[in-house]
């Protein structure tokens, strides 16, 4: 036995050895003389501090780092200090090693780097509460260093990869912040390569079902796409070629989170999804030579196949704000099939995957600097320490996926906003005193609104007047986070103001009254007349909307009042909610880590139905709700309330009715409704709650609520609907 176990260990310490070779090779690019021994020093530290560790699947833990300092160079680009970075980013967490020693060896840099990837590691630890505050942290370190950031996606991206072995609600934690918050964070980033991988391995836990389905569909027709691939490009690289281009043209597949968006989006089958793949043409043109090879190739193209007007877009004139540069259209292809067409050159395809590290190594060469006043935005919104958490991590999340849309200052000077800015946005974007004082604006020499909504192009200037101060209402009109931090910093000073009055009056009432003025009476008031605090009680007295009258009833029912607070969300516990639970018809599911029987609630955002896999929230004042993993409010819930998550699955003793709801399409033909009643009532005796039809110039579209048992009562019910004549699509939505 003991030999077997030294030939195990030889065997593994020649995997190490060949995975560092593989780190190397993939590194060469960026090596400077004595990089070689730095990599080897780190190398050599991170095998000796984590060798007695494993990982969960049993695998030496000196897998990991390799694995993510070869993301780093492979995938991202990073050049050496990221490699050591990444082969040491568990040492200080995980072993003895300290921050001085890593500093003693490789220097300030590398060690403050390690520093930012030691605070933000445990930002996602699975009994972190306030996931929300950490991850603000965690941006703050992209202030000093953006490598920390690509390092600990590179992190993540080799955990998704490999989190077989986690157990099921960790997986589905996990899975949850990835699409939440790192998925977006690669997009602002331009990683475009790994925002998709993320997105795809989240989908992978959260929606198994959906996941494998589109896998199989995409495989089953992998060899009928290549072959169309193959006839479309043909003449293309021809032409090109002939016209003296240095060209790469290629399919693409696209990745299964999106087309699973795009099924979502226009609510279509996987069979009515084109374009399943992009064409790519990377063309090898010098700098000055870029912009007019790429419109040289797209006259090619578009002269071979017909192109929709509608869908040219042009991201080499201006490029996006990650940086990414690009010219997309669309052209009917030989079958009659839309087929998109992506155009660029190797150094905008390598910004396109590598985004961040790609743009450093460019950045000689390029005038743009859309990366650096992202990064300057990012730096306002975490200096504004007002911010509520979970209010920035949503403004943020925000920021981070929207599309840009270019506005001139009226002297002409290019200003970017996210799609679906207003007036009020670029005013704000000008300067805050602007935006505060903002009470119109011209756009295009018209007069518009502060509401109006900006389109590309337009030429834009503000209106002001010293009389003019920002509104609660204006919270709807902007969608910037700069303006909304701006708005509610300067509407809770206007509060603050309106409370010290209201206190100084309160005071008074309370006076005459003869009540004491102290914290105690003060909560009490607060929580009779039902605020959130007393600040809200002292604005309420200030704005008369609470008066001697309201206070003189509170006294009359003082006597009966319980003097309890609003229960905190810390305090909520699967225990705490047993002790309240008396039982009752909690059959259906089991809860928790002992899977024990508890009341609950069905969550009306997703309708679970027993079949579907869920997981058990714990509310503040509802108990325990149940949510689908695929419910579109479960990414939120699991990333920043990982805390207040339970495990839940169906148990399957007892026949109960749920309500879901189904949607109907097809071709309005006499007698349609009659059959589908007919199958859902008769056939399987299901009982129907509610239907909505309407048809309109022969098209049927109907949505009805009905009982069923399960999903597979549901998956049988929707196969047979399909059968009925007219019908040629049935969906399920959430109420």
């Amino acid at each position: 036995m003991k030999t077997e176990l030294v030939i195990d260990l030889e065997a593994e310490k020649q995997e190490i050895l060949k995975r560092y070779r593989a780190l190397l090779r993939a590194s060469k690019s960026t090596l400077q003389k004595g990089d070689k021994k730095e990599i080897r020093k780190a190398f050599d530290m991170a095998l000796e501090s984590h060798k007695d560790m494993r990982r969960k699947s049993g695998e030496p833990y000196i897998y990991h780092p390799i694995a993510v300092a070869q993301i780093a160079a492979e995938e991202i680009g990073l050049g050496t200090t990221s490699i050591v970075c990444a082969l040491l980013h568990d040492v200080v967490e995980d072993t003895d090693i300290t921050l001085e020693d890593i500093e003693r060896e490789f220097g300030k840099k590398t060690a403050k780097i390690i520093d930012g990837l030691t605070k933000i590691s445990g930002v996602f630890d699975t009994n972190s509460s306030l996931q929300a505050e950490n991850f603000r942290k965690m941006l703050l370190t992209l202030a000093d260093d953006v490598r920390v950031i690509l390092i600990k996606l590179a992190d993540r991206l080799h955990n998704m990869r490999t989190m077989d072995f986690m157990p099921r609600h960790k997986q589905l934690k996990i899975a949850s912040e990835t699409i939440y918050l790192y998925a977006p964070l690669a997009h602002r980033l331009g990683l475009y390569a790994i925002k998709s991988e993320l997105e795809d391995l989240s989908m992978k836990y959260l929606d198994p079902d959906t996941y494998k389905f589109i896998a199989k569909k995409l495989n089953e027709k992998k060899a009928e796409r290549a072959l169309f691939i193959k006839k479309f490009v043909e003449p293309i690289d021809e032409i090109v070629h002939e016209q003296g281009l240095v060209a790469d043209v290629y399919g693409r597949p696209k990745s299964i989170h999106s087309i699973w968006n795009k099924m979502k989006k226009k609510n279509i089958p996987f069979e009515e999804v084109y374009d399943l793949f992009a064409i790519r043409i990377i063309l090898d043109s010098a700098p000055e030579n870029e912009k007019a090879d790429c419109w040289k190739a797209y006259s090619i193209v578009t002269d071979l196949y017909r192109p929709n007007p509608d869908r040219l877009r042009d991201w080499v004139s201006s490029p996006k704000g990650n940086g990414y540069e690009s010219l997309h259209t669309t052209v009917m292809g030989p079958r009659g099939q839309w087929v998109e067409v992506q155009i660029r050159t190797q150094r905008m395809n390598e910004i396109a995957e590598k985004g961040f590290a790609a743009h450093w190594k460019y950045k000689e060469s390029s005038n743009d600097n859309g990366l650096d006043q992202w990064i300057q935005k990012v730096r306002e919104m975490l200096s504004n320490p007002e911010a509520n958490a979970l209010d920035f991590l949503d403004d943020f999340k925000m920021n981070l996926f929207s599309d840009e849309i270019f506005i001139f200052t009226p002297k002409g000077a290019l200003i970017q906003l996210p799609l679906g800015a207003t007036a009020l946005d670029f005013a704000f974007e000008i300067h805050t005193d602007v935006g505060a004082t903002c009470i119109g604006a011209k756009v295009n020499h018209k007069l518009v609104p502060i509401s109006y909504k900006l389109q590309n192009g337009d030429q834009v200037e503000i209106i002001t007047s010293s009389k003019q101060t920002p509104k609660e209402d204006w919270l709807n009109v902007v969608v910037t986070a700069k303006a909304k931090a701006k708005i509610k910093s300067s509407l809770k000073e206007e509060k603050r103001k309106i409370a010290e009055n209201g206190k100084e009056i309160l005071e008074r009432k309370l006076k005459s009254l003869k009540i004491t003025y102290n914290t105690d009476n003060l909560q009490k008031l607060s929580y009779f007349f039902k605020l959130p605090s007393t600040q809200e009680l002292f604005v309420n007295v200030a704005l008369g909307k609470i008066e001697l009258k309201d206070i003189k009833e509170y006294l009359s029912s003082e006597k009966e009042v319980e003097n309890r607070g609003p229960e905190r969300p810390e305090n909520l516990s699967v225990d705490g909610i047993k002790s309240k639970i008396k039982g009752g018809e909690s059959d259906i599911l089991l809860i928790g880590e002992d899977m024990q029987r508890i009341d609950y609630t069905l969550a009306a955002c997703c309708n679970p139905i027993p079949g579907d896999d869920v997981f058990g929230f714990i509310t503040v004042s509802e108990g325990i709700k149940i949510h689908r993993t695929n419910c579109p409010n479960a990414a939120q819930l699991m990333a920043n309330y990982g805390y207040r998550v339970v495990k839940a699955k169906w148990n399957k003793q007892q026949e109960l009715t749920f309500l879901t709801g189904l949607r109907i399409v097809g071709i309005d033909d006499v007698g349609l409704i009659n059959n589908i009643t007919r199958v859902i009532s008769t056939d399987f005796k299901v009982n129907m709650r509610s239907i909505t039809v309407d048809t309109n110039e022969g098209i049927f579209d109907g949505s009805i609520m009905i009982f069923v048992n399960d999903t597979e009562h549901l998956e049988n019910l929707i196969k047979n609907l399909l059968k009925v004549r007219g019908v040629t699509g049935v969906t399920r939505f959430d109420a």
